[in-house]
């Protein structure tokens, strides 16, 4: 396992980091699938864990506290919130009172009195950068985070973000946790860059495209995944950012051959190899997944490699620029673009 330092922070975090999305419900993972998950992650090297409240309804939390039990100290521990927790206006956003209200649930659910990183799940338009960091920097100086960042930030809400906390003199967001795969590059245009000109640490989510690049998905043949069975309009060939897709899937299980990987590997050593990516997320959903996963570990990609990807998917391209989180509010609510 490779080891790299997390933006400024000084902490020391693996290249591949477990996501936990797939524990509890969504995945259909059990506390004892869970507990061999992670304690298989673990002791591959792994010291960096991920999840977030609306994981599950906040079954993954509470499926992953229980599973670091004794080892707590052995990981950096991440949460997000941000996300609806539930119908009411008040469970979503990035307010004062409702982050310290989540927090506390996540702690609660983890069975822990602090986390090392406390992550904003997406930008809240309702509320202004000075409130978040403020009430980021309270709950900081309280013990209960150990740092804070952003997921999924559009890239100029990241530069302003940071001007925020220099001029009201706040804590600062110190990481980013952006979409990022061999299929989806768009964030090397702008988000990546931004990231590296702040020092911002970067854990990339969905480096295996949702399952596209997992090497089940191939022409000719019934795609049959998990993520398939809840969200099928993502892998419907009748679309043409799918077709688009499933062309360059081929093309790239092509290079990954020649090169004796697997797809997995491939795609998880090309997103490491950008020197803004601190870790990738991985998130499998049995003990094969993360073998797979695992074996990327020290995946090392050759300039030729690079360039024959470039070739097939170029650089700052998403193939489905329609499945793009970070997008301004104005590009999806027409109200907003119109007078």
């Amino acid at each position: 396992m490779q080891y790299r330092t997390l933006g400024h922070t000084g902490i020391q975090v693996s290249s591949l980091a477990l996501g936990t999305m797939n524990f509890g419900k969504i995945g259909g993972t059990t506390q004892a699938e869970v507990d061999t998950l992670v304690g298989t992650a673990l002791d591959a090297g792994i010291n960096l864990v991920d999840t977030a409240d609306v994981y599950s309804a906040g079954e993954s939390e509470e499926l992953l506290g229980k599973a670091l039990v004794g080892r707590r100290d052995d990981v950096v521990l991440a949460t997000k919130a941000g996300l609806p927790m539930g119908d009411g206006p008040g469970q979503r956003g990035a307010s004062r009172r409702w982050l310290t209200t989540a927090l506390d649930a996540s702690l609660r659910r983890l069975g822990v009195d602090h986390v090392d990183l406390f992550q904003i799940h997406r930008w809240d338009p309702a509320t202004s950068d000075e409130e978040t960091l403020a009430a980021l920097s309270d709950l900081q100086r309280a013990g209960k985070i150990r740092h804070f960042g952003t997921s999924t930030y559009p890239a100029y809400r990241m530069v302003q973000a940071q001007w925020a906390a220099a001029e009201a003199k706040l804590g600062r967001f110190v990481t980013e946790q952006p979409s990022y795969s061999l299929l989806q590059r768009g964030v090397e245009r702008d988000v990546l860059p931004v990231a590296q000109q702040y020092g911002l640490g970067v854990m990339v989510w969905s480096p295996l495209a949702s399952g596209w690049l997992s090497g089940a998905v191939r022409r000719d043949q019934e795609v049959t995944t998990h993520r398939a069975a809840f969200m099928p309009q993502r892998f419907d060939l009748a679309d043409r950012a799918n077709q688009a897709r499933m062309d360059a899937v081929e093309q790239l299980a092509a290079v990954a051959e020649e090169a004796g990987l697997s797809l997995v590997q491939l795609a998880l050593g090309f997103v490491t190899a950008h020197p803004g990516v601190t870790s990738a997320l991985i998130g499998p959903r049995t003990p094969d997944h993360l073998a797979s996963q695992l074996a990327a570990a020290e995946t090392v990609l050759t300039a030729e490699m690079l360039d024959a990807i470039d070739a097939i998917v170029p650089p700052g391209t998403d193939l489905a620029a329609h499945e793009k989180n970070d997008a301004p509010p104005a590009l999806q609510d027409a109200a907003l673009r119109r007078r």
